[in-house]
């Protein structure tokens, strides 16, 4: 890669993380909508990426961290759900379907990615529940993903409030 003059060898790790950043937002979305379809549809999930895969166009796409999320979610689904519940105000099964996979998502991200400050983990939660949930649905994530980041990282949460 070449620097133009007005770039410094400083700024430039700075435009991979910035890359990084917003492949693993795109992935985290794709992530989220084949869980919902996982949820929904009971397909499996080998179906499910294949056809994420073909209908989507993944250059801008960390591929790897999507595959990660889907099968990881999908692996760890009952302690992940046994976290989430003991913060809702209503059965697990009760919950909207979207706002559902989010918190799965999320949670194991607080559980598992601990490369991946859980401050961002929330806000990613909250961007999804804006884009796909109710019209509410963001509030309600952010209280319940708040709650587990304080239960699953609280070694973190105590260091930056």
């Amino acid at each position: 890669m070449s620097l133009n003059r007005d770039d410094s060898p400083d700024a430039e790790p700075a435009k991979p993380a910035k890359g990084k950043i917003a492949i693993r937002r795109v992935a985290r979305g794709l992530a989220m909508q084949a869980l919902y379809q996982w949820q929904m549809a009971g397909q499996s999930l080998n179906e499910i990426e294949a056809q994420f895969r073909v209908d989507n166009d993944f250059a801008g796409v960390d591929g790897p961290y999507f595959h990660e999320l889907l099968t990881g979610v999908a692996h760890d689904k009952t302690d992940i759900d046994g976290a989430i519940a003991p913060h809702l105000d209503r059965p697990l099964d009760e919950l909207d379907p979207v706002e559902l996979a989010i918190l799965r998502l999320s949670t194991y991200e607080l559980k598992h990615r601990l490369d991946v400050p859980y401050r961002v983990v929330i806000n990613e939660g909250i961007e999804l529940a804006k884009v796909y949930g109710a019209t509410d649905g963001h509030k309600f994530v952010n209280g319940v993903l708040d709650k587990l980041a304080s239960q699953l990282r609280s070694a973190e949460t105590r260091e930056r409030r």
